[in-house]
């Protein structure tokens, strides 16, 4: 695949997401800055930063692997925004935009790994 990972949809939309977690979590608790609120951002942040490290290695098979993290991460974030929700920090119509948003990227990211993996095993045949 040529071409910049800023190309790439779904780390458009991985950004996206990013900013949208940030402001989310500027309301949680002061104790939970390092706790829920970090991890959540950090998972966030993942997503879009495999991606784009993927993209820079020099074979589709590395890519590959940087792109099952991501999809991790989003499962991190989705169960993340579960245990906000539940211990009241998040509002249920944020939660359920944000996890949309994230379920929307696992989706996207399913399809290029299913389309590279299509492109690696032709070269392999």
């Amino acid at each position: 695949m040529s071409g910049s990972y800023r190309e790439i949809k779904v780390w458009q939309k991985a950004i996206e997401l990013v900013v949208d977690i940030y402001s989310c979590t500027r309301s949680f608790p002061r104790e939970e800055l390092y706790g829920l609120a970090g991890q959540l951002r950090r998972a966030a942040v993942s997503i879009a930063s495999n991606i784009a490290e993927g993209k820079g290695r020099r074979t589709d098979r590395e890519f590959l692997q940087f792109l099952h993290h991501a999809r991790g991460s989003v499962f991190e974030v989705e169960t993340q925004l579960t245990i906000a929700s539940r211990l009241g920090y998040m509002p249920e119509a944020e939660v359920l935009r944000l996890g949309h948003s994230a379920s929307e990227i696992a989706r996207m990211l399913n399809g290029l790994i299913k389309a590279i993996t299509s492109i690696t095993d032709k070269q392999v045949a």
